[in-house]
């Protein structure tokens, strides 16, 4: 598709808003609709068209975007009688970037199969930062002809595209990612803060661990520990970022993909566990990396 295709983007968090405005920059013409009135005006600002509502947003749309936390939102928003399926125009692409439940993924896909619209599921890894700077990995699940359809796209705001397979597959592939990332992000805080505990510098100890073997993506890019890097969300407060709360979801996804399967978990329940204590302690809105909070050794 050209850059004359006409999106609908929904959802502008912290992930939505700066996808939105790499389009913008990258020529697309774009309508936004999120709940958040400062969001819409961010995007306002940049050139966007700020609609009232999700229906007004897909108006003679060619591509439909939607950047939702969770399942029932997906669901919410294109299903049902009040949903947005019966409304979008025919022939239009469909591209979920959420992270679901590969069930929602599949039954929402097939809805839009039996209105003949196509749809891939295509959740995305990276975080803000990756957002902003338009290198997202996008992970997708649907046919290859309508992942051709979106790879434009996607390339204005991703570096990388994988074909995970059929509807939901993406999803799949990105809950075992997330998984895998929660858990070397509470290893990596538990090991800092053993550390410091017994008085090494985080700073020192990072650059150790990030030259031997327990060298990892949280430890060399998204540092939990406050100072020792100064792009990272625990440098900021633990502000901004990806939520507490979306991570214990996504843990929460897998497990749910567990039980389907009878698949052996024990690293993604610990530490599924763990997030759900930090977040019942109040840091639900914190960014992930705050785990190290919870594992410190408390004065």
């Amino acid at each position: 598709m050209s850059n004359q295709s006409k999106i609908a983007f929904i959802g502008l968090g912290n992930m939505g808003a700066p996808m939105a405005l790499n389009l913008l920059k990258a020529g697309y013409p774009l309508t936004v609709f999120d709940l958040s009135p400062t969001a819409l005006k961010t995007l306002a600002d940049a050139g966007a068209l700020a609609a009232g509502n999700a229906k007004q947003a897909i108006e003679g749309a060619d591509i439909v975007i939607s950047m939702l936390p969770a399942s029932r939102h997906v669901e919410s928003l294109y299903l049902g009688d009040d949903g947005i399926l019966a409304h979008i125009a025919d022939g239009a692409l469909i591209i979920d970037c959420s992270t679901i439940a590969p069930q929602s993924a599949k039954k929402v896909a097939q809805a839009a199969a039996a209105r003949g619209l196509a749809m891939v599921d295509a959740p995305v890894s990276g975080g803000t930062a990756g957002a902003a700077a338009g290198t997202l990995t996008f992970i997708v699940g649907g046919s290859t002809d309508d992942l051709e359809r979106a790879r434009p796209v996607l390339n204005a705001m991703g570096k990388n595209i994988f074909h995970a397979g059929e509807h939901g597959a993406g999803q799949t592939a990105k809950i075992c990612n997330n998984m895998l990332l929660g858990i070397l992000m509470a290893g990596t805080a538990e090991a800092l803060a053993l550390g410091v505990a017994n008085g090494l510098d985080p700073k020192v100890l990072s650059d150790i661990m990030s030259k031997s073997s327990g060298r990892n993506w949280a430890l060399e890019l998204y540092n939990p520990y406050p100072g020792v890097m100064e792009t990272a969300p625990a440098s900021r407060g633990y502000t901004g970022g990806f939520g507490v709360d979306l991570m214990l979801k996504d843990l929460g996804l897998a497990t749910e993909a567990a039980l389907g399967t009878n698949s052996s978990i024990p690293l993604g329940e610990a530490v599924r566990n763990l997030y759900g204590i930090h977040s019942k302690a109040g840091a639900g809105g914190k960014d992930f990396s705050s785990i190290l909070e919870l594992l410190q050794k408390k004065e």
